[in-house]
């Protein structure tokens, strides 16, 4: 495999700044930089940066909530993301905010050149304003009755129950959900940025390689519904920046957040000062520029992002890599069940890279969900890390040290060592496409080799007789090298425990030394390198991440980035607010019952909505609910859940929805269906 010096610049998607890192997040952080790692471990003048995303309308408020300046919120969490990253080992050659003078700077100056190049369009827009906050309110800040079917405590932009879009002013009784005011229609010039000028540009970059196949074919959608033109702006209050020539107007925290990666990388420039900017964001630069990404956020980096870029007179992203969500235990992550689990959490009670090791394994190039089973990741991690590498070392290291001086022998059959050489290619091409599932089975099968040699060699055995003694030292040094092989492979997962073996083998693992002779080399004496995972450190995680939720009705919660859910946690303030008190007797009319979910399919023309048939032992009831964005049909047939049986039917404009099943979360896809123990029975009451 060539492997002439390249120039690359490497992120991941900026970490929201309003709240903790979870293991969800953490799947691309470690993707990132096992990628960027083994570009650094070939030699390659690689940069990993990243940056909190710092503004927007959630973070002012959360804000506002706590009473500190968003400054000064933002400033803590940043404090938090980064000793997380350093504690799972991610190594950022710079971690930056879009907060920052370079990005406002930057923001600035692309904003003017797309306004120079006729890129930039105003139009004047009625917007609900909060009349006791005085600020115009977003369309998931706003609550009302549907327009269609009168649905209250709907959101501003489409309703659960029947599934209608509309525009925020379409809403009856509309409430501000800041402030619980009754907005005022209220008029406002914003900017617009053209999309649909770069359409033939953009269908052309896209269908060039530099997406994934599934990436290309979903962008594919937005054309023939036809690219809009983009809202950038927001008026006072906003934390963010405000725009060049427009005093009260301010960009809006998805035009920042992708330039924030140019931000932070000139950060690293001007620190370094051995670091060309315009080598790598010129738009005849040779280097080369990769984003990692989660699948919800393609629509901004493979179409605004390329597009600004365009119009900026600026280099488009070599490729654009996007990755699936984390399941844990085969369903999405549940605090009720203690599986949404924080980074900060698993590092109190487990090493940081088991997980690293544990994604890897999992890890391919397609944007595929990754399920964390909790089990199956103890017994791999114990099987392939302590059972396979580890105990190379561990059972041949201490003869060594104790018979032969801490000194290598000279091996005289190396034809192992060279079957392990002549899969260098093979894995290095793995890593470049990201097939890390792939290489980890190939570098085991290799440990798989190694072990059943030590086995069958028996050096314990060996060295018990004077005369097989130098038999003993061969077999101990080889299977000491394939070790050394096997942890240089592994050295982009697994950093710390590279780290480690580096300061017992007394030398660098480099991809460069791989074949180097080690005869004569003297290690030091081993000590242990990795603990077998126990069931109990995950009981203490998955009991340390449960947590009791508010049972809310099927309606998804405020999301962050005003309608994107990048951030972690949901403050407070964007949780469901508590309804007025009822009385017992009110509670009491109320019939819970155990449903089994016999079928679950899509309704056709609903963005929110799934037609379940729930059996309650006898009964067939039919019920519309707004779970759409948590769950695939599939997911769903077979499974128990809770039901409000009594009531009243409701007509939809897709039929009769006769109850309603229960569902607590955040809401999106962080949204869970009371799901009672297989013990119980269709029919039952729940008391």
């Amino acid at each position: 495999m060539a492997n002439s010096q390249r120039k690359i610049l490497v992120t991941s998607a900026l970490p929201y700044a309003n709240g903790p890192i979870h293991l969800g997040h953490m799947l691309e952080y470690i993707q990132t930089d096992i990628w960027s790692r083994y570009q650094k471990l070939r030699g390659h003048e690689c940069y990993y940066i990243c940056a909190d995303d710092a503004h927007g309308t959630p973070i002012m408020l959360k804000a506002q909530q706590m009473g500190i300046a968003p400054e000064a919120m933002i400033a803590q969490v940043q404090q938090e993301h980064q000793q997380d990253f350093a504690d799972f080992n991610i190594q950022f050659d710079n971690f930056h905010s879009t907060h920052s003078e370079e990005n406002k700077a930057l923001a600035s100056d692309i904003y003017l050149k797309l306004r120079e190049g006729g890129y930039i369009k105003t139009k004047t827009i009625s917007q609900l304003f909060d009349p006791e906050k005085s600020m115009f309110l977003p369309d998931r800040f706003v609550k009302g009755t549907c327009p269609r079917c009168h649905s209250d405590d709907q959101y501003g932009d489409n309703c659960d129950n029947c599934g209608a879009t509309y525009s925020t002013t379409d809403l009856i009784n509309p409430k501000s959900a800041v402030s619980g005011a009754t907005p005022i229609m209220k008029n406002s010039e914003h900017f617009f940025f053209d999309l649909p000028a770069f359409e033939s540009m953009l269908k052309e970059w896209i269908n060039s390689g530099s997406l994934q196949a599934e990436m290309a074919n979903k962008l594919g959608e937005w054309f023939e519904q036809g690219l809009q033109q983009w809202d950038i702006s927001r008026d006072a209050p906003y934390f963010g920046f405000e725009i060049p020539d427009a005093p009260g107007k301010f960009f809006y925290v998805w035009l920042d957040a992708p330039i924030g990666y140019m931000g932070s990388f000139k950060n690293l420039c001007d620190k370094r000062g051995d670091i060309s900017f315009d080598d790598f964001w010129a738009k005849d630069s040779s280097a080369e520029v990769y984003h990692f990404i989660g699948k919800d956020i393609v629509y901004f980096h493979s179409l605004f992002w390329p597009a600004m870029l365009e119009g900026a007179g600026l280099r488009k992203p070599t490729s654009v890599y996007a990755h699936g969500y984390v399941t844990v235990n085969g369903a999405k992550m549940s605090k009720s069940k203690g599986t949404f689990i924080k980074a900060r959490t698993y590092l109190d009670h487990l090493n940081p890279e088991y997980l690293r090791y544990y994604y890897a394994a999992k890890l391919s190039s397609r944007i595929d969900d990754l399920d964390l089973n909790l089990e199956d990741f103890a017994q791999r991690v114990n099987s392939d890390l302590v059972g396979k590498l580890v105990n190379l070392a561990s059972r041949t290291a201490g003869f060594i040290s104790k018979r032969f001086e801490g000194k290598l022998a000279s091996v005289t059959d190396n034809s192992l060592t060279e079957t392990f050489l002549a899969k260098q290619d093979t894995i290095a091409e793995l890593y470049e496409t990201r097939e890390y599932g792939k290489a980890m089975r190939e570098i085991m099968a290799l440990a798989d080799l190694a072990n059943a040699y030590v086995a069958e060699a028996a050096p314990w055995q060996l060295i018990k007789q004077e005369e097989t003694q130098t038999q003993a030292h061969q077999v101990c040094s080889h299977a000491l090298n394939l070790f050394r092989i096997l942890c240089t492979y592994l050295k982009p997962v697994l950093p710390k425990l590279a780290s480690d073996v580096e300061a017992f083998l007394q030398l660098t693992l480099t991809w460069d030394s791989l074949n180097t002779d080690l005869t004569g080399h003297e290690i030091k004496s081993f000590k242990a390198l990795m603990q077998r995972v126990d069931m109990k450190n995950i009981q203490a995680i998955t009991d340390a991440s449960t947590e009791n939720l508010q049972v809310t009705t099927n309606s998804e919660q405020t999301a962050s980035k005003e309608a994107t859910d990048t951030a972690s946690s949901v403050s407070p303030l964007e949780q469901e607010p508590i309804s007025p008190e009822i009385s017992f007797d009110d509670f009491a009319k109320i019939d819970l019952r155990i449903a089994r979910i016999a079928k679950a399919e899509h309704v056709k023309e609903a963005k929110k909505l799934l037609r379940l048939e729930l059996d309650l032992g006898g009964e067939t009831k039919q019920v519309f609910a707004g779970i759409k964005s948590a769950y695939a049909p599939e997911d769903l047939e077979g499974k128990l859940t809770v039901m409000v049986a009594n009531l009243a039917p409701r007509e939809m404009r897709f039929g009769t929805s006769e109850g309603m099943v229960l569902a607590a979360g955040p809401g999106g896809k962080d949204l869970w269906i009371m799901e009672p123990h297989e013990g119980a029975q269709p029919g039952m009451k729940v008391k």
